[in-house]
Order: C-alpha cells, then sequence, then structure tokens
C-alpha cells in the first residue's frame, strides 16, 4: 500500500513529497533533498494502516 506525505527538508526548508511503502513494515532510509541534494533519514512506523514519519538531518 503506498501513501504519500509531505514533508519539510530539514536543512532549507522547501517542502517535498515522499512517497511511503507501508507493506514494508518499519523502516528507515537516507534520500537526498531533491533541492538542496544534501541526504535526509526518513523514519517510518507503521502498522500497515496507521503511520507515523519522521524526517531529520542526518547529524542529528
Amino acid at each position: 500500500m503506498l501513501e504519500t506525505e509531505h514533508y519539510q527538508c530539514p536543512y532549507c526548508g522547501e517542502v517535498c513529497e515522499a512517497v511511503l511503502d507501508l507493506s514494508g513494515g518499519d523502516q528507515q532510509y537516507i534520500e537526498d533533498c531533491p533541492v538542496c541534494c544534501r541526504p535526509i533519514v526518513f523514519t517510518l512506523q507503521t502498522d500497515g494502516q496507521e503511520w507515523m514519519l519522521d524526517v531529520h538531518g542526518e547529524n542529528e
């Protein structure tokens, strides 16, 4: 199951959109900001239906 969520880059402040795959369970991964290209850590907690996304800079 795919969901989309808007988030704010912790570096440049730009609002971007993430596509989340809830079928994979809890996840942590790194993606570069599509605007400033700095690495963002995404932490997704999900039970397959409800979910929570946290984003922060690599050194936080």
